[in-house]
């Protein structure tokens, strides 16, 4: 291709759609010889190259608008084949269609009749690339080029004269016209790349979300003997009890409980309620090592205090006449300021100890009163003391809604003897309030009723508790003079023989056996123990014996009852009660078991 190296500048009326087109391509506007047509184009204004647009962070910026009045030159163009030459630039711009999205493809319209295909290669191949042409008897064709920039380089031409060699014939000339063309093939490459981008921009917000979102949680295993197993040791073990813990719930909710496993199930839900010792113990020392760090903010505290009380001192000492007239204006306001401040500051801290302070009185005050409180208040007697009171309160409530009845009636009566008959509304209102008060009153009456039936009965449950304590003390106390009447007349050896028997008093018989010796502190419980027992003949367990006994004296545990129980196998005797998970060792009363009658 040769080029006329003669540049002729010529100003164009509407050259923003050339200059645009270069700007984009990141390059200086220039005419076809390669020669800029501007020499103060900046050429930071463009495109950046080298860089795709549609990176993540990278949006394009357009360039500002160039002036209408900015020179664009263009010039006469030589082919091998043909001759293009520039329009007039008097002309009026041609119009232009709006550009498709995707744009590859241009319509070239004014062709001569003439122009070949291989003419049109040869003039807008050296634009770039050519991917299809597709030509028209009518003396027009479409273009699609290979990367949508070369559109741009195109659009340059529209307006140019072409002539085929030297010919001046009409069939051998015709002016260019260049235009986009919409073209179902850019269209859908277009929507691809745009449905690219759509899905790596959702894979990228997808993948910041799965790196924010917390992780989830571990499925729950279903149950087997094996994973049981393993879960009863892990609710043992203090570290992983709370996942443990989880487990079993899920398990229990699932319904994984039944008749052949109840028993495992027993036994993890055992271990869980054994776990609440170990939390109460970690609480305690929480609770000790939050004491601690009060007693040391206290501590340090009153210092910070008594040194706040130091630096106070400080000023009124500077504030004394003695010293405070050898300062200057400007010392004595910074130091009145100070003064202020450290007194401000010391007052909050005051405060702040003497607020701790309540709060330690309040607490004490309130153990004090929990201390104070009356063990026997849940008893029986206090029970029947609170229905006593609830009972009177009742009475009072019906002596009140009697004396309004009657009030009620009365206002009536006097109401029916001076207002004439026309009032209807305030006697149905009345009559309102009358029978509500009366259903009132017949329920308040019910409710004392039954109120009367629960304490007598709750008299009655007393007396008859009072009565069995006192069968219970004769019987210990017979119990005791027969065991000291024994005391008196065994002797240490026992002989293989039948033992006499003692006076007033009936001894069972002893075969090849030595009668333990039983120390005077334990006859007490010995006999109540015995007298206990004897009236529960399907035996009692060591707990609710320890309780019973709790009761009378306050000083013996559960290990001296057990100990004392297992010294005499002739008198009490401990056997196995229930089946499986309801296993309970209970004590029984064999002392007359022994006695044989003639």
């Amino acid at each position: 291709m040769s080029m006329d190296s003669n540049p002729m500048p010529m100003p164009m009326s509407d050259p923003n759609a050339w200059a645009t087109a270069m700007n984009n391509l990141g390059m200086a506007p220039m005419n076809m010889t390669g020669q800029p047509l501007l020499s103060d184009f900046d050429s930071g204004l463009g495109m950046m190259t080298g860089m795709n647009p549609m990176m993540p962070g990278l949006g394009y910026v357009p360039p500002p608008p160039l002036p209408h009045d900015l020179p664009i030159i263009k010039e006469i163009i030589h082919y091998q084949s043909c001759t293009l030459f520039p329009p007039n630039p008097n002309l009026p711009f041609p119009a232009m269609r709006e550009r498709p999205p995707g744009c590859k493809t241009v319509f070239v319209g004014g062709l001569p009749e003439n122009a070949t295909e291989a003419l049109i290669v040869e003039v807008f191949g050296q634009l770039g690339e050519i991917i299809a042409i597709r030509k028209s008897k009518k003396n027009f064709c479409h273009i699609r080029f290979a990367e949508e920039f070369t559109v741009d380089r195109a659009l340059f031409l529209s307006g140019y004269r072409m002539r085929l060699g030297s010919s001046t014939d009409k069939k051998d000339t015709g002016r260019l016209h260049v235009d986009f063309a919409q073209a179902r093939d850019d269209l859908y490459e277009w929507e691809c790349r745009q449905r690219l981008y759509a899905r790596e921009e959702r894979h990228r917000r997808r993948m910041e979300e799965d790196r924010f979102r917390p992780p989830s949680p571990p499925p729950i295993v279903h149950y087997s003997d094996h994973e049981c197993c393993q879960l009863g040791d892990k609710i043992k073990d203090e570290a992983a009890f709370a996942e443990a813990v989880h487990v079993l719930l899920t398990w229990v909710e699932r319904g994984e409980v039944n008749r052949r496993n109840a028993n495992n199930f027993y036994s993890m839900i055992q271990s869980s309620n054994s776990h609440i010792r170990q939390l109460m113990s970690q609480k305690a020392t929480h609770e000790k090592e939050l004491e601690v760090a009060k007693d040391k903010f206290k501590t340090a505290l009153s210092g910070i205090l008594a040194q706040f009380e130091q630096i106070v001192s400080v000023f009124h000492a500077a504030s004394k006449q003695k010293a405070w007239d050898h300062f200057s204006k400007a010392q004595r306001k910074n130091l009145d300021m100070w003064r202020k401040q450290a007194e401000e500051i010391r007052n909050m801290q005051n405060e702040e100890l003497m607020g701790i302070r309540r709060e330690e009185e309040m607490e004490m005050s309130d153990d004090d009163m929990e201390d104070t409180h009356d063990p026997d208040d849940s008893g029986p007697v206090a029970q029947v003391e609170a229905l006593k009171e609830e009972n009177d309160s009742l009475r009072c409530q019906l002596d009140a809604y009697r004396n309004e009845v009657e009030l009620l009636k009365q206002e009536q009566g006097k109401n029916q003897e001076h207002t004439p008959p026309q009032h209807s509304e305030e006697d149905t209102i009345r009559q309102q309030q009358l029978t509500f008060l009366q259903q009132a009153l017949q329920g308040m009456q019910k409710q004392l009723l039954k109120m009367c039936e629960e304490m007598k009965q709750r008299e009655a449950e007393l007396e008859k508790s009072v009565e069995d304590k006192q069968q219970l003390e004769s019987q210990v106390q017979s119990l005791k003079e027969g065991l000291e009447s024994l005391k008196k007349t065994r002797t240490p050896q026992v002989s293989n023989t039948r033992t006499p028997q003692v006076s007033n008093t009936r001894t069972p018989q002893v075969s090849n056996t030595r009668t333990p010796q039983v120390s005077n502190t334990h006859t007490h419980p010995t006999g109540i123990i015995s007298t206990f027992l004897h009236v529960h003949p399907f035996g009692a367990s060591i707990e609710y014996i320890f309780s019973y006994l709790q009761q009378l004296d306050t000083k013996i545990n559960t290990g001296q009852v057990g100990a004392l129980l297992g010294r005499l196998p002739c008198t009490f005797r401990q056997e196995l009660t229930g089946v499986g998970a309801s296993l309970e060792k209970r004590w029984k009363f064999c002392g007359f078991e022994g006695i044989k009658t003639k």
